[in-house]
């Protein structure tokens, strides 16, 4: 059919409209979204959670599958920690990552990053005196043996320095946590 004008083109429009609209191609039209509806229902239903969430750190989540990817990590290194102890320090360490953002820290590895921050946070501020260093010295002169205090004055300055670290380290996460929401969904 050949069409000379719009009105001829209109017309054969609506005769191919009016013959897609018979009985039989509605029956055909029902019956494939009938099919493709009931083959992404039947998807749906049998959907599964894949993997579940352990705990939230304001908007991040941590999932059962980071946990026991960091447990088997960490259990090769100290046998006999627990699951919580673990879920803990992946909190801990999320923690200070974003701290360590905040300062603009960067470097290859996320222990690089959170080791810099520290250094540039506690360990710099850390001042210990050369009476603090014989003082630990002579209280424990027998755990050195015959050795003088000058032999070992880097050790002892290198422990007290790292003590306080830990210390300043532990006050500073108590405090990173009470300013962060924190939700912990493992089951024990």
């Amino acid at each position: 059919m050949k069409c000379t004008s719009l009105s001829d083109m209109r017309s054969k429009s609506r005769h191919q409209v009016s013959a897609l609209s018979g009985p039989v191609n509605r029956l055909i039209f029902i019956l494939v979204l009938s099919a493709v509806s009931c083959q992404l229902s039947a998807s749906y239903c049998y959907a599964e959670i894949i993997d579940r969430v352990v705990a939230f750190v304001d908007d991040r989540a941590i999932t059962m599958s980071e946990l026991e990817n960091n447990y088997k990590d960490t259990v090769k290194l100290m046998p006999g920690i627990k699951k919580e102890e673990v879920l803990n320090t992946a909190i801990n360490r999320i923690l200070l990552l974003r701290e360590a953002k905040k300062l603009r820290i960067e470097a290859p590895a996320k222990d690089a990053i959170i080791q810099e921050y520290i250094e540039l946070k506690l360990k710099t501020i850390i001042k210990i005196t050369e009476e603090d260093l014989k003082e630990f010295y002579e209280k424990n002169r027998n755990e050195f043996g015959s050795a003088e205090f000058d032999d070992v004055r880097d050790k002892i300055e290198n422990y007290l320095i790292e003590k306080e670290v830990n210390q300043r380290l532990e006050k500073h996460i108590e405090e990173l946590r009470s300013k962060a929401y924190i939700k912990i969904q493992l089951e024990k």
